[in-house]
């Protein structure tokens, strides 16, 4: 099950250089994980969690495989995009294609690298991106209004879904992005996302900084987090990941990034972030040959994490195997565990937790 975040954003405010980095980071990993060869305009990077090197260290397993989520580089965007400007239809086809969306702003001052609009403002870049976005999702309402509107007379379910588009309408109308609309019930969230409209996906904000603020932020990334209430936002300097990417010992990173006041690369904020945007959890499954991390959209059962692993899984589900993970690390693996009564057999109804360590029970 695949999770993907597009990395938006106006010419020349290093979302190239982040993507660079990014692709660094996945060219020297892709000799220990598997499943690494991919769209030149693709990159996959796993996300840090200390968790499986625990796991795999008491169950002895000869592969540590951690889970991983996608950033797509998105064309970028101008002023008119919505109407075709630019490479608008490349951009917005493209939105439409991701699970979330990464406001990349420039927050840095260089003479050297000209600003499409002028001058160095990251709010002004964010809501120039976002109502592009809104223009398209609105363009697409007017679209698709009449008809449903006629369907509606004689189907309730479509004057329902009208009702829904009318309301997100009058958001967007505001200025705003569908997104800041609360649905009322279950049955209104399916509603929206059925109607794919680009500002209903979560967003995170990441301010570009130059390399000195990467520990403190500056004056413009500290307006964009003064802003922005309705979403995460991560300060990173793009130059600095770009540096460390291409360092090859673990150490060496440690050390660079140390002398700069960082604990970690501004990317594995970036991707902790994604991770948390999507609302996803992670589970285990951890044996001699391997400890892999799994990714699961939070509030699914046992049935649909089996299903991640494989089909076949899910359609012969019997039960699952359970054991919280701080259980398995406290009581030394598997086996201590189920003496210490700690293994619980899971029916379709369990929801899985995050940190479970899970084997599946399945006949097909």
């Amino acid at each position: 099950m695949g999770f993907n975040c597009g990395i938006v954003g106006l010419p020349n405010v290093g979302k190239s250089t982040l993507f660079n980095a990014l692709l660094a980071t996945q060219a020297a990993e892709a000799a220990n994980y598997p499943f690494c060869t991919i769209e030149p305009n693709i990159g996959k990077v796993s996300v840090p969690d200390e968790r499986i090197e625990k796991l795999a260290a008491i169950a002895g397993s000869a592969q540590i495989i951690p889970t991983q989520l996608e950033f797509v580089d998105i064309a970028g965007l101008v002023r008119g995009a919505s109407k075709g400007e630019g490479l608008g239809n490349q951009f917005l086809s493209h939105i439409r294609e991701v699970d979330a969306i990464i406001y990349m702003l420039r927050c840095f001052e260089d003479g050297d690298i000209t600003h499409v609009e002028g001058r160095i403002s990251p709010l002004d870049d964010a809501e120039i991106i976002e109502t592009e976005l809104v223009l398209a999702d609105m363009e697409s309402i007017e679209k698709r209004l009449p008809a449903l509107e006629k369907k509606a007379k004689s189907d309730k379910e479509s004057a329902e879904q009208v009702e829904v588009m009318k309301k997100l309408y009058a958001v967007l109308v505001q200025g705003k992005a569908a997104r800041h609309y609360k649905a009322i019930d279950e049955l209104e969230r399916k509603m929206i996302r059925n109607f794919q409209l680009l500002t209903t996906k979560p967003a995170l904000y990441v301010c570009n900084v130059d390399e000195s603020s990467a520990a403190t932020g500056n004056a413009f990334s500290q307006s964009v987090q003064e802003k922005v209430k309705d979403a995460p936002v991560v300060v990173v300097s793009a130059k600095i990941e770009s540096e460390v990417a291409q360092l090859t010992s673990e150490d060496d990173k440690k050390e660079f990034l140390s002398a700069l006041g960082l604990e970690e690369t501004g990317l594995a904020q970036v991707v902790r972030a994604g991770f948390t945007l999507l609302e996803l959890i992670t589970f285990f499954t951890v044996g001699p040959k391997e400890a892999r991390a799994w990714n699961l959209k939070k509030g699914l059962a046992a049935p649909q994490a089996a299903g991640v692993i494989h089909t076949d899984f899910e359609k012969g589900f019997i039960r699952a195997e359970t054991i919280a993970y701080l259980d398995y690390v406290n009581y030394k693996g598997e086996q201590g565990a189920k003496e210490a009564g700690k293994l619980r057999l899971e029916g379709k109804e369990y929801t899985v937790q995050d940190g479970d360590v899970l084997h599946f029970r399945f006949n097909v």
